[in-house]
């Protein structure tokens, strides 16, 4: 078996200079022969008997000749040899080519509909993990240490994230009193939980949002839960609301910006906004606003999601 140049091979003392010719290709002349070079050819066709007359010192010649050659070749090859490392690089990137070429072609026999240009491996290595966060679905590859912030959708077309996020409003429902919450909207009308802070802005548009909503003729009934640990003075507006002789006009004032100087106090509201303080707690809220819609949880201002909740909410409520 050859081995690599680490081996212990015995070679002559001259093969630095006796490998030329092996190593490169001989020179010709105009006519097509070779010229003369020291090869192994030569010792080699001696001993096979190709020349006229050999006399016994020539044998033995060409016997030291056919031991140099095969100690020539030996070096040559072990020379020439793929270094292991080298040949599983090789290895390597021709399974991964071939993994590559089969998992498109997968692609396209699941996705038929699917039209993509360009098709390669990802960073993403090994297995992927997801979690919860704030009612948002997050992947996480520890292996190459990468967050994803994704949806995932089976060959069906069916979403897998929206369905988690789903399983996890459930989860996030049974814990909110809905009997603590405070109320603004008819009663007739489409419900959402919300989870609002009077200094968030996005939750000041969500307002405005609702206001347009309802004077185009689609109002909704918000169950409101206020959230006060995110900025300072939030707990002391949702008490000020909660105080309030017209808790309506006192929550619509705070939302458009323009709070009153005296902020108004008293042990009731202080106690609603301790309650719904650890009802955010339990349903795992962290940001503001979220809606739970149709037992759809909703992060943030997301006004595609709210118009699909209100479209679906209409054509439930449509006589028939």
């Amino acid at each position: 078996m050859l081995r690599d140049r680490t081996n212990t091979h015995s070679l002559p003392s001259n093969w630095q200079e006796l490998r030329r010719p092996l190593l490169q290709p001989l020179s010709h002349d105009v006519s097509g022969t070779a010229r003369d070079h020291p090869s192994c050819c030569e010792h080699l066709s001696g001993w096979g008997g190709t020349r006229d007359s050999l006399s016994s010192s020539s044998n033995f010649r060409n016997r030291n000749g056919i031991s140099q050659c095969a100690n020539i070749l030996l070096a040559a090859a072990a020379l020439t040899v793929t270094p292991p490392s080298q040949a599983r690089s090789i290895d390597n990137k021709a399974v991964l080519a071939a993994a590559a070429a089969e998992a498109e072609r997968n692609l396209r026999q699941s996705f038929t509909n699917l039209q993509f240009e360009d098709f390669e491996p990802s960073p993403v290595r090994g297995p992927i993990y997801q979690m919860s966060a704030g009612g948002r679905i997050i992947y996480y590859a520890p292996d190459s240490e990468h967050l994803l912030f994704a949806s995932i959708f089976d060959k069906n077309g069916v979403n897998l994230t929206a369905l988690a996020q789903e399983v996890g409003a459930a989860k996030r429902l049974k814990a909110v009193d809905t009997a603590l919450a405070f109320t603004v909207g008819p009663e007739n009308a489409p419900t959402v939980i919300e989870f609002t802070d009077p200094d968030c802005p996005y939750c000041r548009a969500l307002d405005r949002y609702w206001a347009a909503k309802a004077a185009e003729g689609k109002p909704v009934r918000r169950l409101i839960f206020f959230v006060s640990g995110i900025h300072p003075e939030a707990a002391a507006k949702a008490e000020h609301i909660l105080c309030s002789t017209d808790k309506a006009v006192a929550f619509k004032t705070i939302y458009t910006g323009a709070a009153p100087a005296m902020l108004r106090t008293c042990t009731e509201g202080r106690a609603k906004v301790e309650a719904h303080a650890r009802i955010v707690g339990s349903a795992g809220i962290t940001g503001t606003p979220t809606l739970i819609a149709g037992g759809k949880l909703i992060s943030g201002f997301q006004q595609a999601e709210i118009e699909t909740f209100l479209s679906s909410a209409k054509s439930a409520h449509a006589p028939r």
